[in-house]
């Protein structure tokens, strides 16, 4: 079994490697992470740094590193995917994680030693997913939906010709990671996207007769008494 722990930035990547973790996944600070918020994750400097830093562990234990770009790649700015996946080819990560297909077909055709694995982004929930993956793109490892049942994950780990990875730790949400697309319809943008359920330019709190209201796209969320903690609005996860 091995230990996988996020890191939004360099101190909370050196807070898991020297209490035990066996690898860290981290980010980059653009729209290609999943999990793009401000004043998070690392731009290329840093993340030079954050692998020279599990390269170089005070422990001295191997720390894998891995590398998320794992959202879906715009036809707009699809340059920036490639970027993205060809400095994880130049930096020597331990594996890079992705969901979208063309992401995938361009990381094994461009760069066939990279270590791949499939991004909880990509909703993989049965043993055919899994074989389709592993036989176009040769992933080693799937990353699978939080909304599996303990009963389904050993199912599908009896016959999955890859690793599986499950979270111990996480918030539910009403979606399936990977068919998260409800907050485009307000906002024009999704975690599949953007990398954030409610992208911090389209969310607006405002005091009224009524109570604190938040918005996001302008439309109405949630109101709160005056007293009451008010939530950071979005449609996929609630308050």
């Amino acid at each position: 079994m091995e230990l996988v722990c996020p890191a939004g930035n360099l101190p909370s990547l050196k807070a898991a490697v020297d209490n035990g973790a066996d690898a860290v996944y981290i980010g980059f600070r653009d729209e290609t992470n999943a999990r793009h918020f401000a004043g998070l994750n690392f731009s290329d400097q840093r993340a030079m740094k954050a692998l020279d830093y599990v390269n170089k562990n005070p422990r001295g234990k191997k720390v894998r590193l891995f590398v998320a770009v794992n959202t879906y790649a715009q036809a707009t700015n699809w340059d920036r995917w490639k970027k993205a996946v060809d400095m994880c080819a130049d930096f020597g990560v331990d594996a890079l994680i992705a969901a979208d297909i063309s992401v995938l077909d361009y990381a094994s055709k461009r760069h066939p030693d990279l270590n791949l694995h499939l991004s909880v982004q990509a909703s993989a929930t049965n043993q055919a997913s899994l074989s389709f993956y592993h036989d176009h793109f040769g992933i080693k490892r799937a990353v699978l939906p939080r909304v599996l049942s303990l009963k389904q994950v050993e199912r599908l780990a009896q016959k999955s010709p890859v690793e599986l990875e499950v979270f111990a730790f996480g918030s539910l949400c009403i979606m399936a990671e990977g068919r998260c697309i409800l907050s485009s319809y307000v906002t024009g943008e999704s975690p599949n996207t953007a990398g954030a359920c409610s992208p911090a330019s389209a969310v607006r709190w405002q005091t009224t007769a009524n109570g604190m209201e938040t918005r996001l796209g302008g439309l109405l969320i949630d109101r709160f008494d005056n007293n009451e903690q008010a939530g950071y609005p979005t449609l996929c996860k609630g308050r």
